[in-house]
């Protein structure tokens, strides 16, 4: 029966892929704000297939944080996949950073472009995983009453 768990789990990572590639793409232009939403679906869908009465807490939220980390690594992936190429301009002397067409979060042109790639790069995941976990637990929560 385990193996049958875990071929139900790759086809939902496979769509899971497409549809987070579809949020990053054509919805988000590389801007992850619909993955991290995609956090809270995932989370349900995530809780609503590990939870059984018989499985331990220990165990189902071991189970709950492994696959929030592989869908999170997934957008971490893809983050450093689309960002991660303008990192060198830090660095390079005639990068125009002001005129790059990033927001000017930070009230300087080099502090802001290096905040929007951490924000991009690393916070952007991480707010998925809290998402996806939220989600998870708050419908384990609800399962259990």
């Amino acid at each position: 029966m385990d193996w049958l768990w875990n071929l139900n789990f790759k086809k939902a990572f496979i769509i899971y892929i497409i549809v987070d590639l579809i949020c990053l793409g054509p919805l988000g232009m590389t801007v992850p704000f619909f993955s991290i939403l995609l956090g809270f679906p995932v989370g349900w869908y995530v809780s609503k297939r590990l939870y059984s009465p018989d499985l331990s807490v220990k165990t189902l939220l071991n189970k709950i944080f492994k696959y929030s980390l592989i869908t999170s690594g997934f957008t971490f992936l893809m983050m450093i996949i689309a960002w991660g190429r303008i990192i060198p301009m830090i660095w390079g002397p005639t990068a125009d950073m002001a005129h790059f067409g990033l927001p000017m979060i930070l009230y300087d042109p080099v502090a802001s472009f290096i905040g929007w790639i951490i924000l991009m790069i690393f916070i952007s995941p991480f707010l998925q995983f809290l998402t996806t976990v939220f989600a998870a637990n708050l419908t384990v929560i609800r399962s259990e009453s």
